[in-house]
C-alpha cells in the first residue's frame, strides 16, 4: 500500500499554491488534500470556530494542469482542517504531511504567525513528519489567487524534501521542516540547511487615516528580503537566493541554560529523569 501523503496550507482549498504541491507529492504516495474552505493566511495554530468556522467540510476537485484529485474545503482555520483530516477523512495512519505552498516566503520571527507554519505543527504534534513550503513572491497580493506565480522550482523541491522524508527518519527536535524558495530560484539553486532567524521580516506600516477612531484601516506588511542577522539563518539564504531548509521544534523553551536562569530569579530547576533528551541534568 502506498504512503498516506496529508496536504493541507493556509491559502484555502482553491490555492494554485496546494495544486503544485499536490504535483509534487502525487507520484510519492496517495493524497489526502484536507485544507481551509476559504483563505486563512496569518492564522498561526489558532482552533477557533468562530467567525464561521463551523467545521463544514465540502468535497471539491484540485487541479494542476492536466491532473485532478479530490480534495476536502474544511470551514475551519489550517489547524483545525489538519484535526478534521486526522480525526474524519483519513483511512488509515499518515506518513506525511505537506502545509502549502505558500504564496509569500515565512522568514524569521513571523514563523509564529504563519497559518502554514501552524497547520505543520499541529500535524507534527502527533508524531506525523512535516515538511512546510513557501514562495517567495513579487508584487502579488499575498491574499490572491494570482496565476502568475511560477512554483515549477517549488514542486521540484517539495517532491526531492518530501521523497527524502518518506524514506529517512529525521533527528529528534526536528518536528517540521520549513522549506523556503526564493524568486529567483531553478532546479539547479544550491539547498542549505539554516537555522530560523530572530529579525521581524515582516514590517507592519498603517495608512494615514481620515479619522483615528471610528473608521477601520488595514495594516500593511512589508517583506524585509536583503536583511539577515547571521550568516547561518532563513533570511540570510533568501538573501542570497538559495533555497533553505530549516528544522523548527514545537517545544518553544528557550535554549539558554536554565540553571543560570534559576540563580538570576532565586528558582530551582527540575532534574529530568528517565529521558535521553532532558536539559540541565
Amino acid at each position: 500500500m502506498k504512503p498516506l501523503i496529508l496536504l493541507t496550507n493556509d491559502d484555502g482549498i482553491q490555492s494554485p499554491g496546494l495544486a503544485a504541491a499536490a504535483e509534487a507529492l502525487h507520484p510519492l504516495g496517495d493524497l489526502l488534500i484536507v485544507a481551509p474552505f476559504e483563505q486563512q493566511t496569518s492564522m498561526g495554530r489558532s482552533r477557533t470556530q468562530n467567525c464561521g468556522g463551523d467545521g463544514t467540510i465540502t468535497k471539491t476537485i484540485v487541479k494542476y494542469e492536466n491532473h485532478t484529485w479530490e480534495g476536502f474545503g474544511v470551514k475551519a482555520t489550517p489547524a483545525l482542517a489538519v484535526v478534521h483530516a486526522r480525526l474524519e477523512l483519513s483511512d488509515r495512519n499518515i506518513a506525511l504531511a505537506v502545509s502549502g505552498i505558500n504564496y509569500g516566503e515565512n522568514i524569521g520571527s513571523c514563523v509564529t504567525v504563519s497559518g502554514t507554519i501552524g497547520a505543520a505543527l499541529e500535524a507534527a504534534e502527533k508524531g506525523i513528519p512535516t515538511l512546510a513550503v513557501s514562495q517567495e513572491i513579487d508584487s502579488v497580493d499575498y491574499h490572491s489567487y494570482s496565476e502568475n506565480v511560477d512554483f515549477s522550482t517549488a514542486v521540484y523541491f517539495t517532491r526531492k524534501i518530501a521523497e527524502k522524508m518518506l524514506n529517512e527518519s529525521l533527528p529528534f527536535d526536528a518536528d517540521v521542516l520549513k522549506l523556503e524558495i526564493p524568486l529567483s530560484a531553478s532546479t539547479e539553486t544550491k539547498c542549505v540547511v539554516t537555522r530560523q532567524d530572530r529579525l521581524p521580516y515582516y514590517t507592519p506600516s498603517i495608512q494615514n487615516r481620515n479619522q483615528q477612531f471610528g473608521a477601520p484601516e488595514k495594516i500593511s506588511y512589508t517583506p524585509s528580503k536583503g536583511k539577515y542577522l547571521s550568516q547561518d539563518t532563513d533570511a540570510y539564504a533568501m538573501a542570497q537566493g538559495l533555497v533553505s531548509i530549516t528544522p523548527l521544534s514545537y517545544d518553544l523553551t528557550s535554549r539558554i541554560s536554565l540553571a543560570d536562569l534559576a540563580a538570576i530569579l532565586g528558582a530551582s530547576t527540575l532534574r529530568s529523569k528517565g529521558t535521553e533528551h532532558g536539559n540541565d541534568t
